[in-house]
C-alpha cells in the first residue's frame, strides 16, 4: 500500500480519507483546529452536533470534510447547507468547492439577488451540496426545483445571525420539509436558549461542543480605542490610515449611508477605498469582495450585514469608524481579523457620549481595550484634566432677569418696566351672529 507521507497527518488521525488529505494540503493545512479535531470525528460517526466556536477558526472544514466524505458522487442533493447571508453562501461553497477537488462531488450556492434561471440551471446539474439562505431555499423548495428525498445531512451555519435577522420561520418550514433521516449540524458563535430549543426539536440527542472560549476573544488581536468627536472621526481615519499602513483593512459603520459617505470621501483624497452594503446589487458585491481578496485595493467599507460574510486571511486591520450597537456585534467584527491564528489590530472609534457602551463591550470580552491616541484628535471633554470655571450666562430669551435690589412693594424692580402681553396677543372676539 502506498504512503503519503506528504499528506497532513493529523487531518488523517481524525479520520480524513486520502482524496480530502490532498486537498487539505494544497491549501496549505496541516494542523486541524480546535473546532475541527472535535467536529470531525463526530460528524464522521452520524452524531447530531450542536457545536460552539468562534469566527475564523476553521468552521466550514469541520463540517465540510466529513459531510463530503459522507457523499456518494452517484447520488443526488445529500448535503443542505444554511447560511444567513449571501456573501457568506459563495465563501462557503467555494471552500466546500476546494475541499472536495480530488473527489466526483459538485457544490452550488443558491441566494438572493442573482437570477432565478441562472440557479434553477445550476441545480439541474445535480449538486450534490447546496449552499443557501434561508429565503431563496424555501422559495425552491416551493418551486419543487430543490429535490430533499436523498438529503443526508443539513448543516444550519451561524445559525445565531440567521435567527438575528429574521430567518427563525424560513429555517423551521425547511427542516420541517426533510422526511427522511438525516444528520443535523448546528454550528454558532454563541448559543442561545433560543438554538437549544431548536436543536432539541430538529436534532436527534445532539451532542454539545463548545470550543469558544469563555473569554470570546481571538487572542491574537491587539485592540485599541480612540477617543474623537464625531466631526473629527473621518479626518482621525485618514490620518490613521496613512500611519498604519495596513495590509488590508476593513471600516465599519452602523449604516449603509455612512458606508457610502466614508467610502467615497476617502477615494476623494487618494485612497483606493470601496464600499460593500445591501444597497448594492450582488454581482457587484461579489466583485469587490473578489478584488478585495485579490489585494486590488486596500481598504474596504462595510456595514454588520455584509461583514460577517467577510472571510479574507490576510486582513491586517479592522477599524470601528462606528461603535457597533450590539455588544457581540464587535466580536464578530474584530473576528475578520487574525483568522487562523494569523496576528492582526483592532481600532475602535469612540465618541465622548460613548463610554457606558465602550464598557460594555469590555465586559463582554473580559478585556480592557488600550487608549490610543493621536495629536490633534482629543476630543473637547478630555482636553483638559482640570475643571474649567463656569462661564456666566446671559438670560435667555424667554428668561426674566434676576435683580437683587427690589424697591416695590410688589416685589417687582422700580427699574424693570412692567411687561404685558401686548395686543397683538389678546384673544380675537367671536363675531356675532
Amino acid at each position: 500500500m502506498q504512503k503519503h507521507t506528504d499528506l497532513p497527518q493529523l487531518f488523517a488521525d481524525l479520520g480524513v480519507e486520502v482524496r480530502f488529505l490532498k486537498a487539505v494540503a494544497r491549501m496549505g493545512f496541516d494542523t486541524p483546529t480546535d473546532v475541527q479535531r472535535e467536529l470531525i470525528p463526530l460528524i464522521l460517526a452520524g452524531k447530531d452536533v450542536l457545536g460552539q466556536a468562534r469566527t475564523g477558526t476553521g468552521k466550514t472544514a469541520a463540517f465540510g470534510l466529513p459531510l463530503l466524505q459522507l457523499c456518494d458522487p452517484a447520488g443526488r442533493l445529500q448535503v443542505l447547507c444554511l447560511v444567513p447571508t449571501r456573501e457568506l453562501a459563495v465563501q462557503v461553497s467555494d471552500e466546500v468547492r476546494r475541499l472536495a477537488q480530488f473527489a466526483n462531488l459538485h457544490c452550488i450556492p443558491v441566494y438572493g439577488g442573482q437570477r432565478i434561471q441562472t440557479q434553477l440551471h445550476a441545480l439541474g446539474r445535480k449538486p450534490h451540496f447546496v449552499v443557501g439562505t434561508p429565503g431563496r431555499v424555501f422559495d425552491f423548495i416551493q418551486r419543487r426545483a430543490l429535490n430533499l428525498d436523498s438529503i443526508r445531512a443539513v448543516v444550519l451555519d451561524e445559525v445565531d445571525r440567521m435567527l438575528d435577522i429574521g430567518f427563525r420561520d424560513a429555517i423551521r418550514e425547511i427542516l420541517n420539509c426533510i422526511r427522511n433521516p438525516h444528520q443535523t449540524v448546528f454550528v454558532s458563535a454563541t448559543v442561545e436558549d433560543e438554538i437549544k430549543r431548536l436543536a432539541q426539536r430538529f436534532a436527534a440527542h445532539p451532542v454539545e461542543v463548545d470550543v469558544s472560549r469563555d473569554e470570546l476573544m481571538v487572542e491574537e488581536v491587539e485592540q485599541f480605542c480612540c477617543s474623537v468627536d464625531q466631526r473629527d472621526k473621518l479626518r482621525l481615519l485618514k490620518v490613521l490610515l496613512k500611519e498604519e499602513d495596513p495590509g488590508l483593512a476593513i471600516v465599519f459603520t452602523n449604516t449603509k449611508a455612512q458606508a457610502h459617505r466614508v467610502a467615497r470621501r476617502l477615494y476623494e483624497s487618494g485612497i483606493d477605498a470601496k464600499e460593500i452594503h445591501g444597497d448594492l446589487m450582488q454581482k457587484r458585491r461579489e466583485r469587490i469582495l473578489g478584488s478585495f481578496r485579490k489585494h486590488r485595493f486596500k481598504v474596504l467599507v462595510a456595514t454588520d450585514l455584509v461583514g460577517r460574510g467577510i472571510d479574507v486571511q490576510a486582513i491586517t486591520h479592522i477599524i470601528n469608524y462606528d461603535l457597533p450597537q450590539d455588544t457581540e456585534a464587535y466580536v464578530h467584527r474584530i473576528g475578520r481579523t487574525a483568522r487562523m491564528g494569523a496576528g492582526g489590530k483592532a481600532i475602535t472609534f469612540v465618541t465622548p457620549d460613548q463610554g457606558k457602551a465602550l464598557t460594555d463591550v469590555e465586559k463582554l470580552i473580559n478585556v480592557l481595550i488600550q487608549d490610543k491616541r493621536y495629536a490633534g484628535f482629543v476630543p473637547r471633554v478630555f482636553e483638559d484634566d482640570q475643571p474649567k470655571a463656569v462661564q456666566p450666562q446671559s438670560p435667555s430669551r424667554y428668561q426674566q432677569p434676576v435683580f437683587s435690589d427690589m424697591s416695590s412693594s410688589d416685589g417687582r424692580p422700580a427699574s424693570a418696566p412692567v411687561k404685558t402681553l401686548g395686543s397683538k396677543f389678546r384673544p380675537r372676539r367671536r363675531r356675532r351672529r
